[in-house]
């Protein structure tokens, strides 16, 4: 990021400096500036979030590591979620946003899925390093967890507003269940919802739910165990992305993606926010 003391120092410097961040930088680039741009999603427990004045989360924890691996400065940044995941990639990664958003050179949590990899050729998406899948957790005393859900009706049901939980929740079984969800603006905020009593069950990303019930420690609030009945999505690989031009330092990334994996050092990154990390299919 360019900074007051860059331009202090001198205009070719800061120029510099402007020129590298206007555009991914390949591997060479980013040691000679000796600091790697990251870009995480605001507001993404367990992931990314904000917290005294300081970006915490999974994706924050890992950022850091893979810039300290290549020996850099790990600038991170937070990108407002866009309209689709195609707008975030033009946003953080190859373009940059309204209002002087700089791209970043690498960014955490995306897709990793051939077809949308496709339609997005300004960028390399690398780096698989979890799979992620939606789980239920309630309380055993006020739902049947591994009950049909038609057993569910007259319970608040959790779930983040306009995702796949809420459709599932509200549109599946003849919509029986439509009147007992509870929406909130993210899948945390209907976990945490849960663990505070205000509603009885809570679908939502397993890594929302573990991270939760880490926080909240051992507690009335358990996860469901066996799959849900007619619920089609079967989990998602997460990874990362650079700019087409910058294949080296997406091929960098990835060594030390594996590396990490490899070490048990990605297992430890998670474990520190209560998840228990699955390796992304792609991954091998």
């Amino acid at each position: 990021m360019l900074t007051r003391r860059a331009l202090i120092g001198g205009a070719g410097v800061a120029l510099a400096l402007a020129a590298g961040r206007g555009s991914a930088a390949p591997l060479a680039k980013v040691k000679a500036l000796g600091t790697l741009r990251v870009i995480v999603y605001q507001d993404n427990r367990p992931w990314s979030w904000e917290e005294g004045g300081k970006i915490v989360g999974l994706d924050a924890d890992l950022a850091q590591a893979i810039a300290g691996r290549l020996g850099v400065r790990a600038d991170v940044a937070q990108l407002v979620a866009d309209e689709s995941a195609d707008d975030d990639l033009r946003n953080g990664v190859w373009k940059g946003g309204l209002l002087g958003f700089m791209p970043g050179d690498l960014m955490l949590h995306v897709p990793f899925d051939r077809t949308f990899a496709a339609r997005n050729d300004q960028v390399a998406i690398i780096a698989p390093y979890y799979r992620e899948s939606f789980a239920l957790a309630g309380s055993g005393g006020a739902v049947a967890l591994e009950g049909m859900p038609t057993e569910w009706r007259g319970r608040k049901l959790a779930a983040e507003l306009d995702s796949i939980p809420d459709f599932y929740l509200t549109g599946s079984f003849g919509g029986v269940l439509a009147k007992d969800v509870v929406h909130y603006p993210t899948g945390s905020a209907a976990v945490a919802a849960v663990l505070a009593g205000q509603a009885d069950a809570v679908l939502a990303s397993r890594a929302q739910i573990e991270h939760g019930l880490h926080g909240a420690g051992a507690g009335r609030v358990t996860l469901r165990k066996g799959p849900l009945p007619a619920f089609t999505s079967p989990g998602w690989d997460i990874g990362m992305a650079v700019k087409e031009n910058s294949r080296t330092l997406g091929d960098a990334v990835e060594e030390i993606v594996t590396a990490m994996a490899a070490s048990g050092e990605m297992k430890a990154l998670f474990a520190r926010y209560g998840v228990n990390w699955t390796a992304a299919n792609a991954a091998g």
